[in-house]
């Protein structure tokens, strides 16, 4: 798992509109990336919507965000329509993609199963591409607005 401390990997990702993104671009700039399992369910929804309701703050703070997910860019431009998003997405689904670099991307058990997925994490890099916090396992309620008091405060 990722850790403050480390460089982020700069390792390019896919965006909705066919273009790439990566860490790199978001230089001078502190960046928040917010990896989520999977568009249009219901905490991935509210953890997206309650990101793009507060990105003006963000943007306030000097600070970007992105939200990552392994869902295809189609799914994406689907769910930003859906839902009036306003946070930027990436789609993060070739094999070892920056989830897989950072241990996000992870195997996981439910009901006896075991499968890979992606586990809710949070980073909070700063302008010279540091990992400056990191939020495992999270859980939505309040937590966008948490993130944004440590983004005010780096």
């Amino acid at each position: 798992m990722a850790e403050a401390g480390e460089k982020l990997p700069d390792i390019a990702m896919g965006t909705p509109d066919g273009g790439t993104v990566k860490g790199s671009g978001y230089k001078g700039r502190k960046l928040v990336l917010f990896f989520y399992p999977k568009d249009n369910t219901p905490g991935c929804t509210t953890e997206a919507k309650d990101f793009s309701a507060l990105k003006a703050e963000f943007e306030k703070a000097g600070t970007a965000l992105l939200g990552i997910s392994k869902d295809s860019a189609k799914k994406h431009q689907n769910f930003i329509a859906k839902h009036d998003l306003t946070v930027d997405l990436a789609t993060d689904a070739q094999e070892g993609g920056l989830s897989d670099e950072l241990g996000i991307w992870t195997e996981k058990q439910m009901y006896g199963k075991t499968y890979m997925g992606m586990v809710r994490t949070t980073l909070l890099v700063d302008a010279e591409g540091t990992i400056a916090q990191v939020w495992p396992k999270v859980k939505v309620k309040g937590h966008a607005e948490a993130v944004l008091e440590a983004a005010k405060a780096l």
